[in-house]
């Protein structure tokens, strides 16, 4: 009789030891994957980061930004700048995710470029000094008359006085030569299948829309990335602009009433942007653990006054409310923006 008491007694115990255990695993689970989705989050928007604060380099002359640009991949950018959110030509990401596109140069160039002298061939460009080029560098001619679309052409000789390109263009005498260096950058992200994804657009043409499952297109950078969102700082101080933030939105438009409303002058008024990613734990709960989505200042409109709101949505994922998120949000300024000053035509 005592043995069958001890063997009771033992048996409850182990019952609600391993309920302990049950207990504490799937705690310890949740904060094991709460941890991860925070390193996730912090080491992405700290890459995004870096890359848009260098947006711009390069590129940043009035009379340049808002041309287009064929790539050597083939593509073309419809208007450059240094950074579009939810460009026309990148296909969109997971549904309720941002486009990114970040544009500059590596190079020590002018950003005013270097005058062109009278051309004797389409592949010859005259220069008063080529010091600031060199060879396989990256460079832009851009006419004195309206630009159109331009090409991003590589330097395939130097002279004393003039640079040798690849291609070529006829009809830039007394235009400009930009040059972006050797290695320019123009990467698109996008939240694909749930994860950060970046194309090199010098290398693949990102507008492909066949390719959005490609992983040698939209290569992985970040796992559990469910949701990008950003929006533009704009100054809408009229009727001439003062370099500073007014309001947050999705338009890259000068205001009405603006000095100028061209397409160079709203770019020139975007100082900054803000932007969100949100992190997903991994660890599936059987319950539904988050009742609402996450977050961020975008989220509401009129913050400040005058913004539009761009909410956050996880609903194109049927169990999203059985994970836990984790939001990052910050404020970038656009540098090369900030540094090209209050445009008195704008």
């Amino acid at each position: 009789m005592e043995i069958v008491v001890a063997l009771v007694i033992g048996m409850l115990g182990m019952i609600v030891i391993m309920q302990v255990f049950g207990v504490f695993e799937g705690q310890k689970r949740s904060t094991s994957s709460g941890d991860e989705a925070q390193n996730n989050g912090a080491i992405a928007l700290a890459g995004l980061q870096r890359d848009i604060q260098q947006s711009g380099y390069g590129i940043s002359d009035l009379t340049l930004i808002g041309c287009g640009l064929t790539l050597p991949s083939g593509a073309t950018l419809t208007s450059l700048a240094p950074l579009t959110i939810n460009p026309a030509a990148i296909p969109v990401g997971d549904a309720g995710t941002d486009t990114l596109l970040v544009v500059y140069g590596n190079g020590n160039n002018s950003v005013l470029g270097a005058v062109i002298g009278t051309q004797t061939a389409n592949t010859v460009y005259p220069l008063t000094t080529s010091l600031e080029f060199a060879v396989a560098d990256r460079v832009i001619a851009r006419p004195t008359s309206a630009c159109g679309t331009l090409t991003l052409d590589t330097v395939n000789a130097i002279a004393a006085s003039s640079v040798t390109v690849a291609t070529g263009v006829a009809g830039v005498t007394k235009g400009q030569l930009y040059g972006l260096g050797a290695a320019p950058v123009v990467r698109a992200y996008a939240i694909r299948n749930g994860n950060l994804t970046v194309c090199d657009y010098m290398a693949k043409n990102c507008g492909d829309g066949t390719k959005t499952g490609d992983a040698t297109y939209w290569v992985p950078i970040a796992n559990n990335i469910v949701s990008l969102k950003a929006q533009y700082g704009n100054d809408t101080t009229i009727p001439a602009m003062d370099g500073t933030v007014d309001i947050y939105s999705l338009s890259s438009a000068a205001p009405a009433g603006a000095t100028s409303t061209s397409v160079q002058c709203g770019w020139a008024r975007i100082p900054a942007v803000r932007i969100a990613l949100v992190a997903r734990s991994v660890q599936y709960d059987k319950n539904a653990v988050t009742t609402s989505a996450p977050s961020w200042a975008g989220t509401s409109a009129n913050n400040p006054t005058g913004s539009t709101a761009n909410p956050i949505d996880l609903s194109g994922d049927t169990n999203w409310q059985h994970y836990r998120y984790k939001t990052f949000e910050t404020t970038i300024p656009i540098r090369n923006i900030v540094w090209m000053g209050v445009q008195p035509t704008c």
